[in-house]
This record gives C-alpha cells, sequence and structure tokens, in this order.
C-alpha cells in the first residue's frame, strides 16, 4: 500500500481562496492555473488586449487625420462656422504650442515628448492585459500620434510643424480631436489608478 502511494502520489489540495500576492494585490485572472496550456490562456487574451489598444489608437488618429484635412481644406482662411451660436465655432488655426495653445516657444520639445510617449506606450503594451487600460492607452496613442504627425510634416519645417486646431469653445482655447482623445485617455488612467487597476490586469487591494 506505502509502494502504490510511493508510485501514485498524493494529490495536491489547491487553496479555495486561491493565491494571494506578498505585495497586496489580487492575482491576475487565471494566474493560479497552472496545469498545460495555462500559459497558451492567457497569451490570446494578452494579445486581445494589444489588438484593442491599437484598433483604439487606429481609430482616434484616423478620425483626428481626416478632421485635419478637411480644415484646412475647407475652413483655413475662412470666416468661423457658428455651431452653436458664439458658445462653440470651428476656427482653424496652427499651433506651434502644446496641447490647448500653451508653451509656444518648445515645439521641438513637445514633439520630442509625444514620441517618447509613443515609445512608453508600445513598451507597456506588451504587459497589457486589461480591458480599460487598453482603451485609455489607446486614446493616448492615437493622440499623440496625430499630434505628432502634423510636428513633422507640416510647416514651418521638420519636428517644428504647427498642428492644426480647429474647436473653439467660447473663453476657451482652440483644441483637436487629438487632444481631445489625449485628454480623454489621461482621465481613464487616473480613474483607474483611483480604482487600484494596472495594466497587468492586477487590482490592489488598499
Amino acid at each position: 500500500m506505502a509502494e502504490a502511494e510511493r508510485i501514485i502520489g498524493t494529490p495536491d489540495i489547491p487553496d479555495a481562496a486561491g493565491p494571494e500576492r506578498s505585495d497586496g494585490r489580487a492575482p491576475v485572472e487565471g494566474a493560479g492555473a497552472q496545469g498545460p496550456g495555462s500559459g497558451a490562456a492567457e497569451r490570446p487574451r494578452g494579445r486581445r488586449r494589444i489588438a484593442v489598444l491599437f484598433a483604439v489608437a487606429a481609430f482616434a488618429y484616423a478620425l483626428d487625420l481626416v478632421s485635419k484635412l478637411i480644415v484646412v481644406a475647407k475652413l483655413e482662411h475662412h470666416e468661423p462656422i457658428e455651431i452653436i451660436g458664439d458658445w462653440l465655432k470651428f476656427e482653424a488655426i496652427r499651433n506651434p504650442g502644446a496641447a490647448f495653445g500653451f508653451g509656444e516657444a518648445f515645439t521641438v520639445i513637445f514633439t520630442v515628448i509625444a514620441a517618447a510617449v509613443i515609445v512608453v506606450i508600445a513598451r507597456l503594451a506588451r504587459k497589457l492585459y486589461s480591458l480599460p487600460w487598453a482603451i485609455a492607452l489607446g486614446l493616448l496613442l492615437g493622440g499623440a500620434l496625430g499630434n505628432l504627425t502634423d510636428r513633422i510634416f507640416r510647416s514651418p519645417g521638420l519636428f517644428e510643424g504647427a498642428v492644426v486646431d480647429f474647436i473653439a469653445p467660447k473663453h476657451f482655447a482652440v483644441f483637436n480631436l487629438a487632444d481631445s482623445a489625449i485628454v480623454c485617455g489621461g482621465i481613464l488612467i487616473v480613474l483607474l489608478s483611483f480604482r487600484g487597476l494596472d495594466p497587468d490586469g492586477t487590482v490592489h487591494k488598499d
């Protein structure tokens, strides 16, 4: 009997509550599964989150690019178009500064920052398992790419190009859809951080 138990082995009894991480975070979904194929199950889920990130980024970038092409072709050098009286207008301007017209003297610096943001997001995507984070980072990526395209290809020169802005609310700075995507992505990241959700899908308990 003892020999049979030695050969077959005594099965481990898993903890019903699952493993708890020493850093106070909840375990990643599926992290407790150690059987064959558990890693393969997580990898497609990670790839789907990355696909969402780039799909959101492509959508935000396309909207921004198309809107700027229309504005340059139809609105630039023309009178502003009133959307809601004088509370909201479409008015084409060229902005050499950051979002909402800040820092006009640092165009090259803002270009470098936008490029760095894109690199950081691309590197972070490898550890992405959270759908809300994928959406937030996708918005940031699409917005950064939209404004970076202007910085590279528009006048007055390479990496010094002025961004096309056209959404002009009353008593507020003129901005574009790329700025809107960046702000929405940033707000979503702040909310996710307050909730304790990390890009890899883990959740802080405290």
